[in-house]
């Protein structure tokens, strides 16, 4: 399974960035090989508006069923749940030791954003 998780740098060992549609880096990473791309999310972090949005849809093209997040805005959070991705907010710690939590199940996925807009 593709899953996305917010990050600060391009590694697994680095940190979940809390933000969705600002976050520095956007990894996609395979849960059965923990093979992995790392996106960099300069142009929706430093966008005027539409930042959640935009990367949403960048997570849906990549193909991933998941978001692993600290916070997600309404607009992306509707964004991401029309296209079918579901997400869990409230997350934090390396991007490796969150993704082993998801693969153990140990997630609950956000019924709403859990963030007002533009953050």
């Amino acid at each position: 399974m593709k899953i996305a998780v917010t990050s600060q740098g391009d590694t697994l060992d680095s940190q979940i960035d809390p933000r969705f549609g600002r976050a520095a880096y956007i990894l996609i990473v395979d849960t059965e090989t923990l093979e992995f791309e790392a996106f960099d999310n300069d142009e929706n972090k430093n966008s005027f508006k539409g930042a959640g949005t935009q990367a949403a849809a960048m997570v849906s093209e990549k193909g991933a069923e998941v978001l692993l997040t600290g916070f997600c805005g309404p607009n992306a959070f509707t964004t991401l749940e029309t296209a079918g991705v579901k997400v869990a907010n409230d997350q934090n710690g390396r991007i490796i030791d969150v993704v082993q939590k998801f693969k153990q199940g140990n997630v609950v996925y956000a019924k709403d954003a859990n963030k007002d807009g533009h953050w």
